[in-house]
């Protein structure tokens, strides 16, 4: 999903949008993951750009430099690593690049790669988004004056998970290849844990090892598939 657009003017950050001025690249391909990005950019005052794989990333960098990249480290096209250490090495360097996953191991891979921070998902609260970025800008880049840790909570859009479960449920009617199977593990657990689906997250975990143990991943493909048509019919009641 590219979203090219010209440069905003620069403007000073305040206490209450701490991040304006700023232009956050969010390297996503979760719909419902991404609309928390957005809501998280909105009430921060920061304008976000929006990539679903490392290829439209990468388009995105050759038009225009952000402020900051958020790096999700499970992509469709490969891995957010890959992104990263790209990010890392160029010259002038993004101010901040973060990256983000529900995985046990994650935070270390990504700052070893040269990630300044790391968010764990999901991220849902306010504060920690705002402080998670402004821990690594500069201080002319820095609200003056006094600021409350905002302690607020986002609620992304029920529609956008509808709309990753649409999407899991397409790579599913399709025919699987093992890096398919893993992609799809991977996907489906981020999207549950960002969702706080905890019946599904324990069914992508559940498919990812019998993926890592070589094993039958019939019943455990049958499984996913009966959870996300459930879900796409509760949404669909509405």
């Amino acid at each position: 999903m590219d979203d090219f657009d010209t440069m905003p003017t620069y403007r000073s950050p305040t206490a209450a949008r701490p991040l304006l001025g700023l232009t956050i690249l969010v390297v996503e391909d979760s719909r419902f993951a991404c609309e928390a990005m957005r809501l998280l950019c909105l009430r921060s005052g920061a304008r976000i750009r929006r990539a679903d794989c490392l290829a439209s990333a990468r388009r995105h960098l050759q038009v225009y430099r952000p402020s900051v990249v958020i790096i999700d480290l499970g992509l469709p096209d490969g891995s957010g690593i890959e992104l990263i250490d790209e990010m890392h090495r160029m010259s002038p360097r993004v101010g901040v690049i973060l990256a983000t996953s529900g995985d046990d191991g994650a935070e270390a891979m990504a700052l070893a790669a040269g990630a300044d921070g790391f968010l764990p998902k999901p991220l849902t609260r306010l504060g920690d988004f705002q402080q998670a970025i402004l821990a690594h800008l500069p201080a002319d880049r820095q609200p003056s004056g006094p600021r409350l840790l905002n302690e607020d909570e986002i609620r992304p859009d029920p529609i956008a998970y509808r709309d990753d479960m649409a999407h899991i449920a397409d790579m599913l009617g399709d025919d699987h290849d093992g890096p398919v199977l893993d992609y799809l593990a991977q996907f489906v657990g981020g999207v549950a844990r960002s969702a706080d689906d905890t019946q599904l997250a324990r069914a992508a975990q559940s498919l990812a090892e019998a993926r890592r143990q070589n094993a039958p991943t019939r019943t455990d493909v049958a499984r996913l598939a009966g959870l996300v048509q459930e879900r796409l019919a509760e949404r669909a009641a509405m």
